[in-house]
């Protein structure tokens, strides 16, 4: 199912839950977004995908997002893109999040989420943020 516009990503969601189906979110770290890569006090980022993802921090959503993100990764002793891809694997609707790595050093965030479990109250706190 590919999402038909810019904001639907909650339409989204209904849908899948209503007809019992799962999604597999190609986004899953809001192209770097969701990884703390783009911050509203850190400095320009030098990437192809830098102007889409610092858009969300445009919003009082994304460092809102990023704020909740920070306290549980550090609860867990984790990266943000690893607490972000267990928040997005805890959605009913979803059946696998897609991430990519561009560097090796990239990788253990990603395989990470194969260990880490968020508690309900995190991923309420997650799901709250991100409404």
């Amino acid at each position: 199912m590919r999402q038909p516009r810019e904001g639907s990503p909650h339409e989204l969601a209904r849908v899948t839950a209503e007809r019992g189906l799962a999604a597999v979110p190609y986004y899953a770290l809001a192209s770097g977004f969701l990884t703390g890569k783009y911050h509203p006090s850190g400095a320009d980022v030098d990437s192809v995908r830098a102007g889409s993802a610092a858009k969300h921090l445009e919003s009082e959503r994304g460092p809102r997002v990023l704020g909740m993100l920070d306290e549980v990764a550090a609860a867990h002793g984790a990266e943000l893109a690893s607490v972000a891809l267990a928040w997005l694997a805890a959605q009913p609707t979803v059946a696998a999040p897609i991430a990519s790595a561009r560097t090796v050093e990239q990788l253990p965030a990603l395989l990470a989420v194969a260990e880490l479990e968020l508690t309900d109250a995190e991923v309420a706190a997650l799901n709250e943020a991100s409404a």
